[in-house]
């Protein structure tokens, strides 16, 4: 193999296949940011909570959507 050859990934796939999008920052987001919304509220631990719930759906429709591709 030379050094201009492409390294094939070990599942076989072409590197140039679509890449994945992760929706890890999507979690990450909702559980800073609901806290934050929950202070205002007066509910910290809910909006954890809720932040989290959404995030992970997010994450969750972010997947679905990405599998379709």
């Amino acid at each position: 193999m030379s050094d201009s050859d492409p390294v094939q990934p070990p599942d076989g796939s072409s590197p140039s296949s679509s890449t994945r999008r992760g929706g890890g920052c999507l979690i990450a987001a909702g559980l800073l940011l609901g806290p934050v919304v929950g202070v205002m509220v007066g509910e910290v631990s809910a909006g954890l909570i809720v932040g989290g719930v959404i995030g992970i759906i997010a994450a969750v429709v972010l997947l679905l959507l990405d599998r379709r591709r």
